[in-house]
């Protein structure tokens, strides 16, 4: 990834940030078969190793669980909010007009070695850990044992274990660090005009990004 140094995030505690926020991953592999890529949810572990550990699952049937695994990392991209970014929004395009658009966003990397686990008491943990972290704000709430345990065992068989210790975390957060001060407020009012949350939310990161903010 083309990653200029003032867009660079090398804060783990806030790549962690947003992998916990936005969990569902690209997960991209080379195997023996050619590149493989799926888009599944992931656990960060931030206690263990330098980076902390991925974990989650896949389907039995998911044909990176047949091909044999190319002594390489495999990445999983975390998106954060992205937004287009008019060159109306500069006061730059009222003084000198030399603007043109682009896009703003914010992304994290994570890059480890993949194995896979295929142990039920495991996978009850892991499906235990996913559900509630992502029922817990809802009323109600999904448990695990709210469905029948022989439904819930047959339903774990179906699926495999994956783990991924990270080696290397890469973050880029690009919300116009390389504009003038103004310009970024004007993207900042410009994002919070457009009245969505995506727009408000990239909004809130670029607001965080401006000098003595963050």
């Amino acid at each position: 990834m083309y990653l200029p140094k003032q867009f660079a995030e090398t804060e783990t505690s806030v790549l962690h940030g947003l992998i916990r926020e936005r969990p569902f991953a690209t997960l991209v592999v080379m195997t023996s078969e050619g590149m493989g890529v799926d888009h599944i949810p992931l656990l960060v572990d931030e206690t263990s190793g330098s980076f902390g550990v991925l974990r989650g699952h896949v389907a039995r049937a998911n044909p990176i669980l047949k091909a044999e695994l190319l002594d390489t990392d495999a990445v999983a991209i975390f998106h954060g909010p992205d937004h287009y970014i008019t060159p109306s929004w500069y006061p730059t395009k009222q003084e000198t007009g030399k603007v043109v658009p682009t896009w703003n966003y914010v992304v994290v990397h994570a890059f480890g070695r993949l194995k896979f686990i295929d142990d039920e008491t495991w996978l009850r943990l892991l499906v235990n850990q996913l559900t509630q972290q992502h029922e817990a704000q809802r009323d109600p709430s999904w448990a695990l044992a709210d469905a029948p345990e022989d439904f819930i065992a047959t339903q774990l068989r179906g699926i495999v274990g994956i783990e991924m210790p990270i080696a290397r975390l890469v973050g880029k957060w690009k919300l116009g660090q390389n504009r003038p001060e103004a310009d970024r407020i004007g993207v900042i009012e410009g994002l919070r005009r457009e009245g969505d949350s995506t727009a408000e939310t990239l909004a809130e990161f670029t607001e965080r990004s401006l000098p003595g903010k963050k």
